[in-house]
């Protein structure tokens, strides 16, 4: 399952300095993390508007939905590249979690 994250990041890592004008992802580092910032909540926004069609809707909508998420993830994983942090903080910190009450992991959370 994290083969296809690892792979990303590495392509990541490659575009973070690459040509602006050669790779899409190298034109969101060079316009820096504000536009990166306004690209995750772009997606986020359609993300969500696409999960209130998927709730009724059929295949078409589901699939959208899926897309628009995937969309979503690609552009979080461009932020913490932006920010030289990788996927693999983000998974470990999912491990970390996994097994604890969502409740009892928001309350051990510093105030």
């Amino acid at each position: 399952m994290s083969d296809i994250l690892e792979r990303l990041q590495v392509v990541l890592d490659r575009r973070r300095d690459a040509d602006p004008d050669d790779s899409y992802v190298a034109s969101l580092h060079h316009k820096g993390l504000n536009k990166i910032l306004e690209k995750v909540g772009e997606e986020a926004t359609e993300a969500l508007l696409a999960a209130k069609d998927a709730e009724h809707g059929g295949e078409a909508e589901r699939q959208a939905l899926i897309a628009e998420t995937a969309d979503l993830w690609f552009h979080s994983l461009v932020m913490l590249s932006h920010l030289g942090l990788d996927q693999q903080a983000v998974l470990d910190e999912l491990a970390r979690r996994f097994g604890i009450s969502g409740h009892d992991e928001k309350a051990a959370r510093p105030q």
